[in-house]
């Protein structure tokens, strides 16, 4: 099956706006084991659409257009499929009903502009879009099948993955029993997990189990996507499989499917009963921000300190003037944890110091990580360094702190080397 994605906006086109739509659409799809063959980006300009729509209907199976579904002029995405199909533009009086019930809940008034979105090629399929007035259809377009999406990232998600993708599979004619298995993990590099699994996907049956990645740093996605008659089958396809991965990754894995490491941090702290208090320099706050705001964080998370020198965090965790840090060092992450410990009365601080060091292009920074974990009566430290750009340290260094975090209250080594170290 040909698929094309063919995404709609002069904001995109002109760079605008970042398009994380197609690559949430590539990926997903992907996913399932639809790989995209073409993507085109078009600005809202009537012959360049029915130029790339007509395109796409000589050469694609399938096309997915996202955006142009909206209640403005700029909007053509419904006038150039109908004229693309060669057909006239009616009213759903369907989605009108819809729409006004979707401002009534809202106590809003519909506004006039809205009832350009409930008309539809004629004889569309209309796709539900449960979560916004953009109306989803699909229609053929020359020898293709195009189903029309929102620009709104959240529509787009729910009907992508609630009407158009059911329908592809379907289409395909394949076993529409289908798992994905997610494993997070951080401290490998895609071309070295890749290393670590070679030949997994032998040990299940007919080329039932697809291995994939999804790097976006600084935590990796290996992929297990896995097709069988029924959920039955694909448990016993996957088993193999699954036990092979999480014997080669081993520690390094974070998390798994939907889970993320700070929420496993605080799983873990909450499954102790344990209380925490961070203490970070450069990171700005990213690791208390990683962990406050979620569900339960109430519980446990008793205070962020983030400072940029010394002096002022060792004022603000209450450290002696005798005792008070001069640079960064183990030593001085080991006494600002046990200092914040004692001052919050956490019963476990992280602290993250990091000195950061500008190389000769400018660009490229060296960070050196100095963090320490106190709990209880114990302190561990790690020292690490990390090269690149001020962004690149900064969210490495985040990461490390977490997960050697997770580390420490899963009782596994903390000083595991980490492909992002120099």
């Amino acid at each position: 099956m040909r698929i094309e994605v063919i995404c709609t906006g002069d904001e995109v086109l002109t760079g605008k706006i970042v398009n994380t739509n197609f690559s949430y659409i590539s990926q997903k799809l992907e996913d399932f084991g639809f790989p995209v063959s073409w993507e085109t980006t078009v600005g809202d300009e009537r012959a360049s659409l029915l130029a790339a729509f007509q395109l796409a209907g000589q050469r694609a199976d399938v096309v997915i257009v996202n955006g142009g579904l909206g209640p403005t002029v700029d909007d053509l995405s419904q006038e150039i499929a109908a004229r693309a199909a060669g057909v006239a533009l009616v009213l759903s009086e369907e989605w009108l009903v819809r729409m006004e019930s979707y401002f009534e809940r809202r106590s809003r008034v519909m506004p006039p502009s809205n009832r350009k979105q409930a008309m539809l090629p004629a004889g569309a399929e209309m796709i539900d879009n449960p979560v916004g007035t953009a109306c989803g259809f699909a229609l053929v377009i020359g020898r293709a099948r195009f189903y029309f999406t929102p620009g709104v990232p959240r529509e787009l998600r729910r009907m992508l993955e609630s009407e158009i993708i059911p329908r592809l599979l379907a289409k395909s004619g394949a076993q529409t029993a289908i798992y994905l298995k997610r494993f997070h993990s951080y401290g490998l590099g895609e071309s070295h997990v890749d290393t670590m699994l070679a030949g997994v996907e032998a040990l299940a049956p007919e080329g039932s189990v697809k291995l994939g990645f999804r790097a976006h740093y600084p935590q990796l996605e290996t992929k297990l996507t896995v097709r069988g008659r029924d959920m039955d089958d694909i448990r016993a396809k996957l088993a193999p499989v699954e036990h092979a991965v999480r014997s080669r990754l081993g520690n390094f894995i974070l998390a798994e499917d939907e889970r993320t490491l700070e929420g496993v941090v605080l799983e873990e702290l909450v499954n102790c009963e344990a209380s925490l208090c961070v203490v970070e320099t450069f990171t700005g706050g990213g690791i208390a921000a990683r962990i406050a705001p979620l569900p339960g964080a109430e519980r446990v998370f008793r205070r962020g300190i983030v400072a940029r020198e010394l002096n002022e965090l060792c004022t603000a965790i209450g450290l002696a003037a005798a005792l008070q840090l001069s640079e960064v060092s183990i030593e001085s992450a080991e006494a600002a944890a046990r200092a914040a410990q004692r001052h919050t009365g956490a019963s476990h601080a992280l602290a993250v110091l990091i000195d950061l060091a500008e190389g000769a292009d400018r660009s490229e920074f060296t960070g050196s990580v100095c963090l320490a974990i106190a709990g209880g009566n114990e302190v561990v430290s790690r020292r690490s360094r990390i090269i690149g750009g001020r962004d690149w340290v900064r969210l490495g260094a985040v990461e490390l702190a977490l997960d050697c975090l997770r580390r420490y209250l899963q009782r596994l080594p903390v000083n595991e080397r980490t492909d992002f170290e120099k």
